[in-house]
């Protein structure tokens, strides 16, 4: 019964979903590209991608841009491990669309994920046939599920998480997300505590094989790239971090008396450790309504956008308003705040930080990466504080002692160093799973 009302959702739930996309279409014209794929509807194109013979069709579903790097780093394995494979890849969101584009290679296919309506999810299940189906981190659709299992096609989580935030939701919903889970052929968890709360739902949770993005090589161009802004700063660089909404607001009204200060007479200036801001928005949407936060602040403000000689312009804050140079920022900043810890959102990924040399001071709010921000912690890497305005204190306290400051930088790289090997892992475990399968399209 409950199934069945969820499917009467879905479906009528459609025309709400084009509406939506229109509206966000608006801001992110991605959304507009495609639309009938999200009902499962491909017209004459695309094609079912066609491996070499003995190699798979590997399909990875990566929902938005985090999920997407993800995939990033363990695609290279799959290949290497399956000379030939062909990537059928999925995406709900226009960043994550935008880049994966950049992971494809010739006979590779993307696609939007088909909405959870048993027509749309058969007619992508049936259409394109994958031999695996690879979902990144957190993403469980009962009728996709379903639709697998009817064709035969293994379905896995792999660097799965789980908050005790959304365990507690999934609770709620009941059998629905409990048959979801349990109807998965493998779970693949970052950690204990995920597994534990996987094995809650259901989740045939086969190992845990830690996190994938500790597997990331920060690209020596865009370090290059930062240090090459940092050359121009002349002063220390604390950045806001995949900043959330609500977040950039207070921070720009905890930085504005130390601007001030810095725009006082040199005599005034002493009393305070200089510093330059920089904030780094988790979404592009926003980030025009970031600047204009800064502006109504009484701040000036330079984006990245702007900086066409490649030296950052003088300003009160720096806005980083680019998709892709996490690592250039990380690599210009001295410090980091950790976006999404100093409100209740959960805190974003602190690895890619650590992996980069970047001390990271965070908030109270890290429950999306709990694990991982107590090891950081525990290793030295990042410290917890109560709320941006002690963040904005400790930031400047840190700078103003170097000894302390330059053995965050060696623990950050020590630590994201000790906890490589997710990659291999999963590939490792993919293998054997598709090896059990029944013979599919392969060969």
């Amino acid at each position: 019964m409950r199934h069945a009302l969820y499917n009467l959702a879905t479906w009528a739930a459609q025309p709400l979903l084009r509406a939506n996309l229109r509206r966000r279409g608006r801001a992110e014209p991605g959304y507009l590209h495609a639309v009938d794929e999200r009902f499962g509807r491909y017209g004459a194109a695309p094609a079912r991608p066609e491996p070499a013979a003995g190699a798979p069709l590997v399909w990875i579903h990566a929902v938005s841009l985090g999920e997407t790097r993800a995939a990033a780093i363990l695609l290279p394995t799959l290949r290497a491990q399956w000379p030939g494979m062909r990537l059928l890849l999925t995406h709900g969101t226009a960043t994550g669309r935008a880049e994966g584009a950049k992971l494809l290679q010739p006979g590779d296919v993307q696609l939007w994920q088909p909405w959870d309506t048993r027509a749309a999810t058969r007619r992508f299940v049936q259409r394109f046939r994958p031999d695996i189906g690879v979902l990144m981190e957190t993403e469980i659709w009962p009728n996709l599920v379903r639709a697998c299992r009817g064709e035969g096609v293994p379905l896995t989580l792999a660097n799965a998480r789980l908050s005790e935030k959304s365990l507690r939701g999934a609770l709620r919903v009941g059998r629905l997300l409990k048959d979801a889970y349990a109807g998965l052929a493998a779970v693949w968890p970052q950690t204990e505590a995920d597994a534990a709360r996987l094995r809650q739902l259901g989740a045939p949770v086969a190992g845990v094989l830690g996190n994938l993005k500790f597997d990331a090589e920060p690209s020596p161009a865009l370090l290059a790239l930062g240090s090459a802004w940092r050359a121009h700063a002349a002063w220390p660089v604390v950045m806001l971090a995949s900043s959330r909404e609500g977040e950039e607001i207070e921070f720009f009204k905890q930085i504005r008396p130390h601007v001030r200060v810095e725009k006082a007479p040199v005599a005034i200036k002493t009393i305070v450790n200089q510093v330059r801001w920089l904030v780094v928005p988790r979404h592009p949407q926003r980030f025009d309504e970031v600047a204009a936060l800064a502006a109504e602040q009484g701040l000036t403000v330079s984006r990245r956008s702007q900086w066409d000689d490649g030296a950052p312009a003088p300003a009160d804050v720096w806005i980083g308003d680019s998709v892709g140079e996490m690592a250039a920022y990380y690599a210009l900043a001295d410090v980091a705040l950790l976006g999404g810890s100093f409100a209740p959102l959960g805190g974003q990924n602190l690895i890619e930080a650590a992996a980069c040399g970047c001390p990271v001071l965070m908030g109270p709010h890290t429950f999306n990466f709990g694990q991982a921000a107590e090891l950081a912690q525990a290793a030295g890497a990042a410290r917890r504080v109560d709320d941006l305005a002690a963040a904005v204190q400790a930031a400047q306290q840190l700078l103003m002692d170097a000894a302390p400051h330059a053995a965050m930088r060696q623990a950050a790289l020590g630590f994201a160093r000790a906890h490589r090997g997710a990659a291999a892992r999963t590939a490792t475990a993919l293998g054997r799973l598709i090896d059990k399968a029944p013979a599919r399209a392969r060969g």
